[in-house]
Parts: C-alpha cells; structure tokens; sequence
C-alpha cells in the first residue's frame, strides 16, 4: 500500500544500503535472503508474550518481514505500534486475515447479511492496512454451497447451486470486494485450502481454481496466496503449479507435510522450493504459517536453525 508509511521505509533501506549495513540485522545476525515472516507466539519462549518485543527479536535474529492474522483483533492503537516498530526495523508487513468464512457458502451462495459483513470486513482491511503499512490481506472466500439450513429438508438432502454458478457468485463477490481496495493500492490473496487435513468444504481449494478466479477478476488487488503446505497436500507438484500461476501469485506461506512445522520436519524439499522462487527474482513475503515441532525455546532455535538451512540454498552462501 502506497503510504508516507512505505515512502519513509523505502528511504531508509536505501540509505542502508548506501551505509553498508543492509545484510545484517541490529544485533549482527546476517539478514535471510528471502522474505520470511514469523506470527505471534512463535518465538513467545525467548521474546515473551508481548507482540512488538516478539517483532525485535525476529529482527535481531535476521527476518525482514513479519505477518499477523489476527491484527484486526488488535487495537487501532496497538496496530499503530506494530506498524511504527516494523518500520523502525526495517521489517516488511506480512498479512492480515481480512475475512475468513470456512463453512458457510458466503462467496458462493451469498445472502444480504453476508454481503454486508464482506464489504465491512474489506473497508475496515483498508483502515488497518494504513495503519500498519500492510500490502496484502488475506480472504478465505467460504464454503461450498451444500445443504443450506434455509433449504427444505428431504432424504436426498436440499438444494445446491451447481458448481458453474458458485464459480460465477464467487468472481462476482471478489470484484465488489476490489470495488472496495483497489483504489488504495491494498491486495487480497485467496487463499487455497486442503480438505484433507484442515479445513474439508471451503470452495477455494486449487491453485488452477484460485489462477482462473483472479484472471476472471482480472485486477491487480486480487492475487493468489500459495500455502506450500496446503498445496502439497491437495495437488502436490509444487514447482510445476507455482510455475503454472506464477503471473498471479502475490504471497508465499511455508509449512512442512505432514505435521504443519518447519522446513525439514516432513516430506517437502524446502531448499528447493526456495531456491526455484529465488531463481524466478522473488522478492515479496513467505509468511511462516506452521508451528514448532519441539516446545520452548530449543524449538524456537530449531526454526530459526531450519530456515537458515534452507535459506543457503536460496542465498548461494555455503552452510555453516
């Protein structure tokens, strides 16, 4: 999002630069290559509980980015100390969840009282985005229809919109939603979820299926998210699939299968996958939306430990 916010921080990476002092983090760790972004509670056992000394040691430890999805929780107050503190830090906003539906046909088979919660959820994105220098928000667009508890009950079940239809309500709903953001410079990512571990019945679940929504939308607000975890599960082939939508993809997030942890807990090549996005010249967020494999704060060293192996790949620095 285009802000003084943006503006002051671009200024003072550049001067960075022009000092020498860019690849290293306040407290001298060498910065990653790449985006990734730890949440809140991640590192809670060596930073405590409080968010912004969470975001320090993030930044000490070399992240340049950092992403929240529970920031509208957070007051407009709380929301400004992040944003300042990101911007002190020379930190990237990550995103922010600015609606999610899981099982009800918002998107899909909206009603009047649906529609006027989306619309309020992506006005209030805007508000929070400027708060904190966000670029992207991310948007689950609901459940698929399926029986619908204002539909007459009958053995067979009650009545269903053919796929065809939701397909179309749902591109009709993510432009009211752009109707809304656009013109303030803030992106909404879909987000494909898997139904086989997490979240079975959302209607986004593909990313093929999230490609032809954001072409059908057709603005540059509406991008896709890629959850290298969720995707791995539903349809695998990742680097083939991110190849494939790579025109439409805004966002990365991370997270090993099977379990949900970090890199080098399960079956994922993250090496790989980061070295594939560092050779296409990404440059934006990798959000890590997975949690630790081991407690407290040998685990928290053991994620920070697993990106920066995976980083050296991604960087061309040797291991240590």
């Amino acid at each position: 999002m285009l802000s003084r916010r943006n503006l002051l921080k671009s200024a003072a990476i550049a001067a960075a630069a022009v000092s020498g002092n860019v690849s290293l983090a306040q407290n001298g760790s060498q910065k990653f290559s790449l985006g990734y972004a730890p949440h809140p509670g991640m590192f809670k056992h060596s930073a405590g509980r409080d968010v912004l000394d969470q975001i320090r040691f993030s930044a000490d430890q070399g992240f340049t980015a950092f992403e929240y999805n529970g920031l509208p929780g957070e007051t407009p107050e709380m929301q400004e100390k992040i944003g300042n503190l990101l911007d002190q830090r020379g930190m990237q906003m990550g995103v922010f969840v600015a609606y999610a539906s899981f099982d009800k046909p918002t998107f899909t088979r909206p009603d009047d009282a649906s529609t006027a919660e989306i619309m309020t959820a992506m006005k209030s994105a805007v508000e929070i985005a400027q708060r904190v220098g966000a670029t992207w928000c991310t948007v689950v667009p609901g459940s698929v229809d399926q029986q619908h508890p204002d539909s007459q009950w009958n053995r067979y079940g009650g009545r269903r919109l053919a796929d065809g239809y939701q397909t179309a309500n749902a591109i009709d709903m993510l432009r009211r939603c752009v109707d809304v953001i656009e013109k303030h410079d803030l992106v909404m990512v879909l987000e494909p979820l898997n139904w086989y571990a997490n979240h079975g019945g959302v209607f986004l679940q593909q990313s093929d299926q999230a490609y032809a929504l954001c072409r059908a939308v057709n603005s540059p607000s509406c991008k896709i998210l890629f959850d290298l975890y969720h995707q791995q599960i539903t349809e695998g082939n990742l680097i083939e699939n991110i190849d494939a939508c790579w025109s439409e993809i805004a966002y990365f997030q991370s997270g090993d299968n099977p379990g949900r942890k970090e890199p080098y807990t399960g079956e994922i090549n993250y090496r790989g996958v980061f070295d594939h996005l560092r050779s296409k010249g990404y440059t934006g967020v990798i959000g890590m939306e997975h949690g630790n494999s081991v407690k407290g704060v040998e685990g928290e060293q053991k994620v920070i430990e697993a990106y920066r192996m995976a980083d050296a790949g991604a960087s061309g620095r040797p291991e240590n």
